[in-house]
């Protein structure tokens, strides 16, 4: 695998097939990372699924899903965070089938909690997940909690890091737009990427970081819309800055494309980090 790969996170924009048989599509683009979106619910098939993980492998394009949005790991409401962690187990079930290496979720809001109450009632959610999976004979899972872009979600750069030293099974996914937005624009050159990287090192041993990336517009409460990178003159963050920070500090990184030009996108950032080598 090289060292920096990209992909789009869903379906490509000008794919016609089933969103389990893009690979072939997406390899014949130079694309080797493919986040599947089960973002509105999980309702890919168990056989499709199976589908999925041959046609990755046979096309060379390392698979991760993007569990449901509507997870909520510290809600006020205990049913809720039962059913989050149904949902998440789930993911991970048939995450299995699929071959996905990190499965993507948003932690939660902290719903007039304090930050720390949130985090502690989410990690203790964590471990009831974690049992779950193990007393139902999974195996091969990694959760990969993402970094937030509200600043009333539970998914501070730090919380994130928190969570995923804390547990087995766990990776973080470093959404650098919601890092940006979350700060107010924080992310404006190259060295601004550091205080992410150097903070993940002393955490955390990652062989590989599974990230996204997007320019993005953000009000003061954080994120609001995201946007494609020809936009990138009026929103950041830069694409380019990212790409020269991980090819300065030999990072090994899956970066999945979340403007609204998916794999068109994706493509001109693969071009791009090429250009830089």
């Amino acid at each position: 695998m090289d060292k920096v790969i990209f992909g789009p996170a869903g379906k490509p924009k000008e794919y016609k097939g089933r969103a389990y048989e893009a690979c072939g599509y997406l390899n014949e683009r130079r694309l080797f990372a493919y986040e599947y979106q089960s973002t509105h619910g999980l309702r890919i098939k168990e056989e499709n699924a199976k589908k999925l993980k041959k046609d990755s492998e046979l096309n060379r394009v390392t698979v991760s899903m993007h569990c449901p949005y509507y997870i909520n790991l510290c809600s006020k409401d205990p049913k809720k965070i039962e059913n989050s962690i149904e949902s998440l187990f789930n993911c991970a079930r048939i995450g299995e089938y699929m071959g996905a290496y990190r499965l993507v979720f948003h932690p939660g809001y902290y719903s007039g909690r304090t930050p720390e109450k949130s985090l502690e009632i989410g990690k203790e959610a964590c471990k009831k997940l974690i049992n779950k999976c193990e007393e139902e004979g999974l195996e091969d899972f990694t959760f990969a909690p993402e970094t937030t872009g509200k600043k009333s979600q539970l998914g501070q750069l730090d919380e994130i890091i928190n969570i995923c030293e804390s547990f087995e099974h766990f990776e973080p996914t470093i959404d650098f737009a919601h890092v940006h937005a979350r700060d107010c624009g924080i992310l404006n050159k190259k060295e601004d990427y550091n205080f992410i990287f150097s903070k993940l090192e002393d955490h955390l041993n990652i062989e590989r970081l599974h990230c996204h990336f997007t320019t993005i517009e953000y009000t003061d409460k954080g994120e609001r819309k995201h946007h494609t990178l020809d936009e990138n003159d009026e929103y950041g963050p830069n694409i380019e800055d990212l790409l020269s920070n991980i090819i300065d500090n030999g990072w090994n990184a899956n970066i999945i494309c979340e403007t609204p030009k998916l794999d068109l996108d994706a493509i001109k950032m693969r071009e791009l980090y090429e250009s830089l080598l």
